[in-house]
């Protein structure tokens, strides 16, 4: 299907029924089953982990099943349209997380979670984390989806103190690790460390403030944050925490001025926000990261125009241009990783694992069968690919291996964990999927 005929009759077509259903990893076909599946004999199984509550990952699917848990209050780029809303989103995010990290997810949409028990109005953080609380039991992690900032901060921040599964709030940190993966090869194709880099952002939501935090975890020193009033600097007032842990000291004001001589910019604001203009005055050899959607703040065509042949990195979170910031890189295969490990959270050290198993599948030969996918690009290592794509099934083995490897580095799961072990199970998951 091609994306002109993907129209809005085609769309919900598609989605008569809804897009995930339940299946059996057991088999239900004789007494003997039917015994061993519920009484007389499910009753061991409910006493062991009644024993030894840390058996329920062992005889239940709570290790390898997520819930996606929102409140409607941020729906993609839509707004605030309530919980039922949000269930399409959240089908095609359990879609998603099967399809490419085989992990089992399922929406969990949260109403009477506004201020006051209402189901409209600002979200309140404390009835979201009693909802999430009550139900985790049944979950090996926690995925937030279609939050409103600043909400969401509080939430997975006290989530992740509260629950001993991981938690991740996809809408911070989703594009956060898919940005600097890109960042990370830039910085390798333009002979630049990333100590060096000087690196502007325009966006300070859930978005921004994980990039900042990405960026600066990676080695960023020079960074500078801009919002719908300008520079996020030291001498405002108004800044929220998240706002004032990346306040710079600087005379600068507005977007324009900061770009001037900056290695890269990285947008997760509005279309049209940046003009030829503050292209043209950026560094030599500059980097774009318009992640603005539908619409980028500028488009690759500008870029093109005012840059001609000079070298630089383009991308965007659209799938019509090369280099796309797409989250399904991301979350699938973290989830992965952490559950394989059972890992109690989901850490920066994690993350910037993931981020550096993507940059680095990026530098390598692309199969054919992938380039085969996408006949229109040139999938071979420089400006025009520095982020490889989500059908590159070499995803799968390579960055939750090494999302765990991080995991058990960092001290978010056991010591003991045998890695090779894992490595070995992910190839046979990975063969089994055909």
């Amino acid at each position: 299907m091609s994306k002109d005929s993907v129209t809005r009759e085609t769309v919900l077509a598609f989605h008569i029924g809804g897009k995930i259903g339940m299946r059996m990893s057991k088999p239900l076909q004789t007494q003997t089953d039917l015994c061993l599946a519920y009484t007389p004999g499910v009753a061991h199984a409910v006493r062991e982990i009644a024993t030894h509550s840390a058996k329920v990952f062992d005889y239940t699917a709570k290790r390898s099943l997520v819930a996606v848990v929102s409140d409607g209050t941020a729906i993609l780029g839509l707004g605030d349209l309530g919980a039922e809303a949000s269930i399409p989103v959240m089908e095609g995010k359990a879609v998603l997380f099967k399809s490419f990290g085989d992990v089992d997810a399922w929406p969990v949409p949260l109403n009477h979670c506004r201020q006051g028990g209402a189901n409209t109005g600002k979200t309140d953080p404390q009835r979201v984390i009693d909802a999430v609380l009550a139900i985790a039991p049944m979950y090996g992690g926690i995925n937030l989806e279609d939050i409103a900032a600043p909400a969401c901060f509080e939430i997975e921040d006290r989530l992740d103190e509260l629950l001993d599964i991981p938690v991740f709030h996809d809408d911070q940190w989703g594009t956060a690790v898919i940005t600097l993966s890109g960042l990370m090869n830039y910085a390798l194709l333009s002979d630049r460390s990333m100590e060096s880099l000087r690196v502007v952002i325009n966006g300070a939501g859930a978005a921004g403030i994980r990039i900042a935090d990405m960026c600066k975890a990676a080695g960023v020193q020079d960074l500078v944050m801009c919002d719908t009033r300008g520079v996020i600097h030291t001498g405002r007032a108004d800044l929220n925490a998240h706002k004032r842990r990346h306040a710079c000291d600087s005379a600068a004001r507005t977007l324009q001025e900061v770009l001037r001589g900056a290695h890269v910019f990285i947008g997760v604001s509005a279309a049209d926000a940046v003009t030829a203009e503050d292209v043209r005055g950026m560094a030599e050899y500059p980097a774009i990261f318009a992640m603005a959607n539908p619409d980028p703040e500028i488009r690759p065509e500008g870029v093109a125009e005012v840059l001609g042949d000079k070298p630089y990195v383009m991308a965007t979170g659209r799938s019509d241009y090369p280099n796309q910031v797409n989250n399904v890189l991301g979350f699938p295969f973290l989830f992965r990783g952490a559950l394989d490990v059972k890992a109690r959270t989901i850490n920066t050290a994690m993350k910037v694992a993931a981020s550096e198993a993507l940059a680095a599948l990026a530098r390598q030969p692309t199969p054919s069968e992938v380039q085969a996918l996408y006949p229109r690009e040139n999938l071979v290592f420089g400006n025009g690919y520095i982020i490889p794509k989500p059908f590159d099934r070499r995803l799968f083995t390579g960055v939750p291996l090494a999302v765990a490897r991080a995991a058990v580095a960092s001290g978010a799961a056991p010591a003991d964990t045998d890695l090779e072990a894992l490595q070995v199970e992910l190839a046979a998951r990975d063969a089994a999927r055909g």
